[in-house]
């Protein structure tokens, strides 16, 4: 799961309002397992603490490392380890598609785990690789939800 998925959960006036409670009572029912890596644990602590920051929230990093606990420890969100397999995956994407890091990473252990890569939208710099995204079967929470 991309960190983007978790960062508009956050988001009120978020257009995915709808989608995303579905998603979230799916995960948090056992419908469906999610899966989030430590880089989009990393990357959302940062998106997060912004977030709860422009707010107004007091102690918006707290509230942060607070919500990232939540994900994975009432909400149902799974850790999962890189494998070198995914490293080595992720930086074979990189020779066709240029995407972020953590973006490949997300792509690389979806297909370990055998699981659907999932990104809130398509962003600026996806567009022009949304075929090979749609080969590693890619999906918009939207799409799904």
């Amino acid at each position: 799961m991309d960190t983007s998925v978790l960062a508009e959960y956050l988001d009120v006036d978020s257009p995915y309002t709808d989608a995303l409670e579905r998603f979230f009572n799916d995960v948090r029912n056992r419908r469906v397992r999610a899966y989030i890596t430590y880089i989009t644990i990393a990357e959302l602590v940062f998106v997060a603490t912004r977030i709860y920051r422009e707010a107004g929230i007091e102690n918006p990093n707290e509230e942060a490392v607070r919500y990232v606990t939540w994900l994975t420890s009432v909400a149902g969100f799974n850790i999962v380890n890189f494998e070198i397999q995914d490293a080595i995956f992720a930086g074979e994407l990189r020779k066709s598609i240029r995407i972020s890091m953590a973006d490949r990473f997300v792509i690389a252990v979806a297909r370990r785990l055998e699981a659907i890569p999932l990104f809130l939208r398509l962003e600026r710099e996806m567009r022009n690789f949304i075929d090979v995204l749609r080969e590693h079967n890619v999906r918009f929470i939207d799409e799904i939800y």
